[in-house]
């Protein structure tokens, strides 16, 4: 039975923290979440630091392990692969989270029996959450809930509580700092049982440097995001690859119609036939969005039984 003072003593609890240079932070880290959650095994995933972070990471009483294959993508998917725990607490090695906040999420997700609860950022400090990284994070949230539902508004959060019917369930492949938004698309194409709950926000400590690249990190999201939508729901996208060579086919071609049958002449041929390979190409994508779209409900089916078949999440114990 979980005791009064820690209610939490009768679950495996594991917090994960991939890191990649986070000397400057690692022991706040550390510190915070053994504060706000005593007794919890805290793993960080160093991603072939040059500093001191493993070490730092071991004095200050963290289970250290590296993973070689550079990319975030790649330390969550080693971590969900070796460690076993009925919650995950992922979060960032950077102290720009709230430890305090993990207990809330915690009892929300076993309050309600969650697969997933999302840590919202919510912060006041332009340093900490700079106008381009909200504009960003909006319109690919946007993206995101404008194809597979809305149900979160902060998908990019680095900060997230897991079940094990999640993290043994979700497939992990991506490299990057994209695997964010395999966590969301995961999560609402299986339609788990998912939450939000807001956090605090600060900007990191002198010394310590983001490795989020805007624009590129910003692009390989919106490709990530693009080819989800391809694979998830080919329907759509070749729908409308079929609907962009079919106003292409209709603008070249209706022109050369219309003089055809005003004097019985054809005089533009090249554009008549890149008219007629627009209104096949058209079809095939069309043909392809339907047949892909077969195939993809088989494997969602695929997916969904074998989530199923992991335990639900165990929940909470007054």
């Amino acid at each position: 039975m979980p005791s009064e003072n820690d209610p939490f003593s009768s679950y495996r609890i594991v917090v994960l923290v991939p890191c990649y240079n986070e000397e400057v932070t690692i022991q706040k880290v550390i510190h915070d979440f053994r504060a706000a959650l005593p007794g919890v095994n805290i793993y960080v995933y160093d991603n072939n630091s040059t500093d001191d972070t493993k070490e730092i990471a071991k004095a200050a009483g963290a289970i250290v392990r590296t993973e070689r294959m550079k990319g975030k993508g790649h330390v969550i998917r080693r971590m969900f692969a070796d460690i076993d725990a009925d919650y995950y607490i992922l979060v960032d090695g950077d102290a720009t989270y709230e430890a305090a906040a993990a207990p809330i999420m915690l009892k929300a997700a076993m309050s309600e029996g969650l697969d997933m609860v999302n840590g919202a950022r919510v912060t006041d400090r332009e340093a900490a959450y700079r106008r381009g990284h909200v504009l960003g994070n909006k319109v690919l949230t946007g993206l995101v809930t404008f194809v597979f539902g809305r149900r979160l508004s902060d998908m990019l959060s680095g900060y997230r509580v897991f079940s094990r019917r999640f993290v043994k369930s979700f497939p992990a492949l991506s490299a990057g700092f994209e695997t964010e938004t395999e966590f969301t698309v995961h999560a609402l194409e299986l339609g788990m049982p998912i939450g939000e709950v807001a956090t605090t926000y600060i900007e990191r400590p002198p010394g310590s440097a983001s490795k989020l690249r805007t624009y590129s990190d910003g692009l390989l999201i919106l490709k990530t995001i693009i080819n989800l939508v391809k694979q998830e729901r080919p329907l759509m996208f070749f729908s409308a690859l079929a609907s962009l060579f079919t106003i292409m086919g209709l603008s070249l071609g209706l022109p050369v119609v219309l003089t055809y049958l005003h004097t019985g002449l054809v005089p533009r041929l090249p554009t008549a036939l890149l008219a007629t390979g627009s209104m096949i190409l058209a079809a095939l994508s069309l043909v392809c969005g339907l047949i892909l779209d077969s195939i993809t409900l088989g494997r969602r089916e695929q997916k969904r039984m074998h989530y199923l078949s992991l335990p639900a999440p165990p929940l909470l114990r007054e």
